[in-house]
């Protein structure tokens, strides 16, 4: 079974970081794109940012500087270092996986940015 389980979510001050994860399962991590993207309330689904398998990255601008994609194969997770945090980056966070095989979406992590 594919899985997509994402973790590391939660509320930070603004200027604050977190770690999210997105732990893989059930498919060939290594030849998948991983993309995180982030829907707020009220507002329509925004991608964040996409690791390809050779280790190439991109970013929306409002997150590029302070968001960073890492993968580690030998535990088939994803994370998404964010940094620098404002307010208007509250929103659930999720993972998606797309290869030969389809795409999979992860349930998403909660993260709130507020004083």
């Amino acid at each position: 079974e594919v899985q997509l389980v994402e973790s590391g979510g939660g509320m930070v001050q603004p200027g604050g970081s977190l770690l999210l994860s997105c732990a893989a399962s059930g498919f060939n991590f290594g030849a998948n794109v991983m993309t995180w993207v982030r829907q707020a309330p009220g507002k329509a689904r925004e991608w964040v940012a996409t690791l390809w398998p050779g280790g190439a990255t991109m970013y929306t601008p409002s997150v590029k500087g302070r968001f960073t994609l890492s993968r580690d194969d030998a535990k088939n997770t994803v994370y998404l270092q964010l940094d620098s945090l404002k307010p208007e980056d509250t929103a659930v966070y999720s993972c998606q996986r797309t290869g030969d095989d389809g795409t999979t979406w992860g349930q998403g992590t909660q993260v709130t940015v507020s004083s």
